[in-house]
């Protein structure tokens, strides 16, 4: 088992669920709606206070994404800052975000929905699940 399926599922056994949004307000995590520009959202931790702020122009189901990958930002990096770490320093983020992107798939599809389209398509379960085949391959392990 994959050490960020191994986190969702001690999150979902602790919290008894799997939704961004309950997991947040569980966690103490305050989720803020404002105009962004080209930015879809990002997690901001300061004097003990931790933040997701999200676009107000996303769809839901756009909002439930960025929420998820913010989410895993807020739990697999607590104190990381990656929008300072891009524009100021060389480190890259590049692995941050990938971890954050599977933790949403495993955050967004469960074992029982892979399950239940076992014979489908990498193609066919981006179209069923609305989520670009990149992030699905990150989710089935391909």
């Amino acid at each position: 088992m994959s050490n960020i399926k191994c986190i969702v599922e001690k999150l979902r056994k602790k919290y008894g669920t799997t939704s961004p949004y309950e997991l947040c307000d569980l966690m103490g995590i305050r989720i803020s709606r404002c105009e962004l520009g080209t930015i879809r959202g990002y997690y901001h931790h300061a004097y003990r206070i931790k933040q997701i702020f999200l676009n107000c122009n996303l769809s839901k189901h756009e909002e439930l994404l960025v929420l998820s990958h913010e989410l895993g930002h807020a739990v697999m990096h607590p104190n990381s800052n990656t929008p300072f770490f891009k524009g100021n320093t060389l480190m890259s983020v590049d692995k941050m975000e990938i971890q954050a992107n599977t933790f949403a798939m495993y955050i967004l599809i469960s074992d029982d929905d892979l399950i239940e389209y076992k014979e489908c398509s990498l193609e066919q379960l981006s179209r069923i699940y609305g989520y670009d085949e990149r992030l699905i391959r990150l989710r089935i392990g391909v």
